[in-house]
């Protein structure tokens, strides 16, 4: 018969179902960086929107003009010319540039429309693109990100809700901040930049954070990202003799 509960569980209650070669208590030490990375921090921008005179595109030129301001290094997608998910295999030159480019960053800008209230198909497309892991690589894992859309009616959060959920489910490190530019076409003057306001000023924002949050994670990523389901997956050798120790397999 199983134990009552105890109205005080501890760790002294023992972990019947944990995999002792495979946890690691979190520890500060780890978080120390033996050898800073001397390289600018690399960005990805990429924004949803095909159309000449395209909102995002310019939202995104403005984020990547910060972010150089700023010290970083900064490389913008333009998704033209890259095929739909499925209709063609991942050696297109376009889909091997797009995930070249998120191999070589170590944070990201999405800057999608909002259109029929969520992000666009061009938007959706190139994240679609990037795998969750090709190999032992994994495109996007560890990388920081920094979400914004336009709209062309009043602001709304519906495509920057959308992005983090797949900032997420690309186990991306997505910053707090956002920033979210309705009635676009006001926002811009005939060159394409953003005027001066609030809503520029919260772009600032956005890319002040995102470049804070990926210098202090891009030399730690690895570490921070590195999951006890995954080392349990990685080492099945290792698993085994824990899994015969707990009676699950023959010696």
């Amino acid at each position: 018969m199983d134990k009552p509960l105890s109205s005080s569980p501890s760790a002294r209650d023992g972990f019947p179902n944990l995999s002792e070669a495979h946890f690691v208590a979190p520890a500060s030490e780890q978080l120390q960086v033996a050898q800073p990375f001397t390289h600018d921090p690399r960005f990805l921008i990429l924004y949803g929107s095909l159309r000449e005179r395209s909102f995002s595109r310019f939202l995104a030129y403005e984020a990547a003009r910060l972010l150089e301001a700023m010290g970083g290094e900064v490389r913008i997608f333009h998704a033209d010319g890259l095929p739909l998910p499925d209709d063609t295999t991942a050696d297109h030159p376009k889909v091997q540039e797009l995930r070249s480019l998120s191999l070589w960053s170590e944070g990201h800008v999405w800057v999608s429309p909002e259109r029929h209230g969520n992000l666009t198909g061009v938007m959706k497309s190139q994240i679609d693109w990037l795998p969750l892991s090709e190999g032992s690589v994994r495109p996007t894992q560890g990388r920081t990100l920094a979400v914004m859309q336009v709209s062309g009616g009043s602001q709304s959060f519906n495509a920057v809700n959308s992005l983090r959920i797949l900032g997420r489910w690309m186990r991306m490190i997505t910053i707090p901040n956002q920033s979210s530019v309705p009635m676009a076409y006001k926002e811009f003057n005939d060159a394409g930049r953003m005027k001066p306001g609030p809503l520029y000023d919260r772009v600032v924002d956005v890319c002040e954070e995102v470049m804070k949050f990926t210098l202090l994670t891009r030399e730690r990523a690895d570490y921070l990202v590195d999951r006890y389901s995954e080392r349990k997956e990685r080492e099945p050798d290792r698993f085994k003799v824990v899994a015969a120790d707990i009676g699950f397999v023959k010696r």
